[in-house]
């Protein structure tokens, strides 16, 4: 299927995402102050920058390991049916565990992951998600930490893609597609 031709709009600036994710880390590490090691999981492949600079900003002992799962393909709206890609490649048992997503829509997908993930019985279980849309909830599931709620737009940049495309992006943009009528 050809793609509609589209514009982005920028709606969070790199700078804003950069002093949030400081904000964020501080509340992570005041929460998991005593762990001995943070397996920090990020969801594939959208949270891949967001977690990348969150775990930088961490004075904490981190592992990193990603879990792939999705509801969307290439679609622009969510299927509902929540597939796992790839499994975590580490032990969660008896660890403190934080999962990163990139963006709660549905919530579907978080809910999904979070519920599989307590079947590995890890000791704490947080989640933190960059962007939330509360308008498209059909789920009833929130992040411990969200970044910026947003309105029921279409976004891109920084990790997150319009069918694998503009994830290069410094900023979040806002899709605006060409051909609609003005």
């Amino acid at each position: 299927m050809p793609h509609r031709p589209y514009a982005i709009d920028e709606m969070i600036s790199a700078k804003s995402i950069a002093a949030r994710i400081e904000d964020l880390a501080r509340d992570i590490q005041a929460d998991f102050a005593n762990t001995d090691k943070l397996v920090v999981v990020g969801l594939l492949r959208g949270s891949f920058v967001f977690i990348a600079d969150l775990v930088r900003e961490l004075d904490l002992p981190v592992e990193v390991d990603f879990l792939e799962a999705s509801s969307y393909g290439d679609a622009m709206e969510s299927s509902r049916e929540v597939r796992i890609f790839k499994d975590l490649r580490g032990q969660i048992e008896g660890r403190d565990v934080l999962v990163v997503e990139d963006i709660i829509d549905t919530g579907h997908t978080l809910s999904h992951v979070s519920d599989y993930l307590q079947t590995k019985h890890p000791a704490r279980l947080r989640s933190i998600a960059l962007l939330d849309k509360p308008a498209r909830r059909e789920v009833d599931f929130k992040a411990d930490w969200t970044g910026f709620e947003i309105p029921d737009e279409f976004v891109v940049g920084y990790g997150i893609d319009f069918a694998q495309r503009n994830r290069n992006l410094p900023f979040i943009g806002k899709v605006r597609f060409t051909d609609d009528a003005a």
